[in-house]
């Protein structure tokens, strides 16, 4: 049931009109009165009962209440609000003089030009400059730069830099001159939503003791802010078909997630799934995009900077397209009409080389290679 609430101008006229109706003569209610006098007291009265009603109700209920009320709230539950997830990215550490050799210890800190987002040096064991036994990353004489992956120190949305923003390096390196990132990061979260919190105890009820696909999205959405996933039933891994079985698959936003996030994620599916039924979480098939176009801007914009937004918006809506969903040609010239006003006209866009929609299999996710803006 929804409150009725009232403010104080509404609670002293609807009075006033229960006494006015009750007598059999005019009452004196003008501004001064003795009777307008207590009925504006008894309207105070009403208003902090209101008030104290609103505190109760901001407590007790999901619907209603926020933050650290709703985290309590839900506490019943054993559910917990998802915490901010961290920026990653690519930075490149690079020097004049190529003369010796050089190191760059995992755990190194660099900052952005204002000092106000830090980034963290993270291990690659993948990246062939790696070294186990020095946890770091090795110039050898002669090598001019290194790009190795770091994460945000602070977890949250405000760590998603544009490119050239980190520029700084917290402590000298000796060998080492510069630090540079080329891609914007992504991936940074902020703490889960007081809505997206109440949406997913929604589906939290949902789930109990049921094995539907709303479960095993449930068991896959709680893991993580910010992963996408689907679900193929009556299909093998491999694509074949077979009664009983079904694929997951899932992506952190980057195309290519973790062994360790698999296997949670298989962990998760497997307190859920139905009995006797066979499973398999896979990473998205990456369909690469790589997208060119011409804009002209109006005159006294500079188009250095226009194009720079056309192609981080480009980039930005590619990498954010859900599992299974394509790149329409059409709406490339869309977004680059909305990332400035200052643009005037678009021509020769062209994905992969052609004039026409990229759509990948219901398992794939498009990703943006590269975005030319002329």
């Amino acid at each position: 049931m929804q409150l009725d609430l009232r403010s104080f101008s509404t609670l002293v006229g609807n009075a006033a009109a229960a006494v006015q109706g009750s007598a059999s003569q005019l009452i004196d209610l003008t501004v001064g009165s003795t009777l307008r006098a207590l009925l504006e007291a008894n309207a105070a009265m009403a208003l902090w009962l209101q008030w104290l009603i609103l505190q109760v109700l901001q407590m007790t209920r999901a619907a209603t209440s926020n933050g650290s009320d709703l985290d309590s709230w839900m506490a019943d539950f054993s559910l917990q609000r998802l915490p901010a997830v961290s920026a990653v990215g690519v930075v490149q550490f690079a020097r004049f003089a190529a003369m010796s050799a050089a190191i760059v210890p995992v755990g190194t800190i660099v900052r952005t030009s204002d000092g106000t987002q830090s980034f963290t040096v993270t291990a690659d064991a993948t990246n062939p400059l790696y070294s186990v036994v020095l946890n770091g990353y090795t110039l050898a004489a002669g090598v001019a730069s290194v790009n190795v992956p770091v994460a945000a120190s602070v977890p949250g949305v405000a760590a998603n830099v544009q490119v050239g923003t980190v520029s700084l390096i917290a402590a000298a390196l000796p060998g080492v001159d510069t630090v540079s990132n080329t891609t914007a990061f992504q991936g940074g979260l902020d703490a889960e939503a007081d809505s997206a919190l109440r949406l997913r105890f929604q589906n939290f009820l949902s789930s109990r003791a049921r094995a539907t696909p709303v479960a095993v999205g449930y068991a896959i959405s709680s893991l993580q802010q910010g992963l996408q996933y689907s679900i193929a039933e009556n299909q093998m891994p491999d694509g074949s078909a077979r009664l009983g079985s079904f694929v997951v698959t899932v992506d952190d936003g980057s195309g290519a997630p973790s062994a360790a996030l698999i296997a949670a994620v298989a962990a998760a599916v497997e307190t859920v799934r139905p009995v006797g039924s066979s499973f398999g979480v896979l990473p998205p098939t990456v369909v690469a995009a790589t997208i060119s176009l011409s804009i002209a801007v109006n005159s006294g914009a500079v188009h250095s900077v226009v194009a720079g937004q056309v192609a981080a918006a480009i980039a930005g809506y590619v990498n954010a397209l859900p599992i299974g969903v394509g790149l329409p040609w059409s709406r490339v010239a869309q977004l680059a009409y909305q990332a400035s006003s200052e643009v005037s006209n678009v021509t020769s866009v062209l994905v992969n080389g052609a004039f026409a929609d990229l759509a990948p299999t219901a398992s794939g996710v498009v990703k943006a290679a590269s975005v030319t803006v002329n």
